[in-house]
């Protein structure tokens, strides 16, 4: 399997094969299951602005982080926006409390500082993972259809070949739970962004659908072509299938439930 589906302590996430193979590493991309928040955000919200008491919150981050084996105290989060925008994670980036506002807006981040704990939120938009083992690197990426049209993962990937020596054909990739194309619902005006900004061959990826001017569209598909022609090998590069739309028992999903919901988290930290 590419993937596992772990449960520790009643918290459910998914882990990728190849990193914990690698090692180094503590990961992990979070269900819905195993925290304590109430309503529509149980029970395993990580979302900093949803609809959430702080102390549930609070208490889900510990347990998450426990179970993955992150350290709470040492987490860099991302104020998304939906734009390719990557930051180099710092020390200074860790926040004193959960809840301070984070001060700058990006939608990945890339570190080679062990101990800084890479953390990307997702309830339909593809989490994407990114480590190289041999430089001891890693990226975490949120790529939404924006996201996507603007190449931000195969971007991660060659930031990391620019500022720590990565090789592409060492780097691995975990795409994460998202949206599937089974879900992912589009008008004409998606396809033909994307289409302009990464050309015809993303065309493979997408499918008229019965009603007219309606299109399907595979974004796990897309960042999987476009990692591997940014040199990743196609090997190294595993997608978790499921679709957030198509599994409310495990994850929210934005367009399945609008706002009354939580958010997942990704998570990854190298270890000393």
């Amino acid at each position: 399997m590419a993937f596992t589906k772990q449960t520790r302590d009643r918290v459910v996430f998914h882990t990728a094969d190849q990193f914990t193979a690698a090692g180094g590493v503590a990961h992990g991309f979070a269900s819905r299951l195993g925290g304590v928040s109430p309503g529509p955000c149980a029970e395993l919200n990580l979302g900093l602005t949803r609809h959430d008491r702080p102390e549930a919150v609070r208490e889900n981050y510990s347990r998450f982080c426990a179970a993955l084996g992150t350290d709470r105290n040492r987490l860099v989060m991302t104020h998304q926006i939906h734009e390719d925008t990557i930051r180099v994670a710092q020390p200074s980036d860790v926040l004193a409390d959960l809840f301070d506002p984070i001060p700058y807006d990006a939608d990945g981040l890339i570190t080679n500082q062990p101990g800084l704990c890479l953390t990307i939120y997702y309830a339909d938009c593809i989490p994407v993972l990114l480590y190289d083992p041999k430089k001891r690197a890693i990226a975490a990426v949120h790529s939404g259809w924006r996201g996507t049209a603007l190449a931000i993962a195969p971007q991660a990937a060659r930031k990391m070949a620019e500022l720590y020596g990565s090789d592409p054909a060492d780097v691995l990739a975990a795409i994460g739970p998202g949206i599937g194309p089974c879900c992912f619902e589009t008008h004409d005006d998606v396809p033909t962004a994307m289409a302009e900004k990464l050309g015809s061959g993303v065309m493979d990826f997408v499918a008229p659908l019965e009603t007219p001017g309606k299109f399907s569209v595979d974004l796990k598909g897309i960042i999987a072509w476009q990692l591997t022609a940014a040199g990743l090998v196609p090997d190294h590069v595993d997608t978790l299938t499921q679709c957030t739309g198509c599994h409310p028992e495990l994850w929210w999903s934005h367009r399945k439930m609008g706002d009354l919901r939580g958010n997942q988290a990704a998570m990854l930290q190298l270890l000393p």
